[in-house]
């Protein structure tokens, strides 16, 4: 999710934002069309260079990596 609201949405976050992100997603699922779902984005991703930027490291764990990487 992250790597995708990079590329799609210009956010650069953190693992905390993209939590939030899935949950907002998971809910509005769950409740149907009609409501209206927030959260706070409170995170960047600058602490984050070192794996989750990190192709060798990420697919090292088995991890996703970004296309663009």
């Amino acid at each position: 999710m992250l790597f995708k609201l990079i590329k799609t949405e210009g956010l650069f976050l953190g693992t905390s934002s993209g939590v939030n992100v899935m949950g907002a997603i998971k809910m509005a699922k769950e409740l149907g069309p009609g409501n209206t779902i927030v959260t706070i984005l409170c995170d960047d991703a600058n602490k984050y260079y070192d794996k989750m930027f990190n192709k060798e490291y990420l697919l090292s764990r088995n991890l996703p990596y970004a296309d663009w990487m």
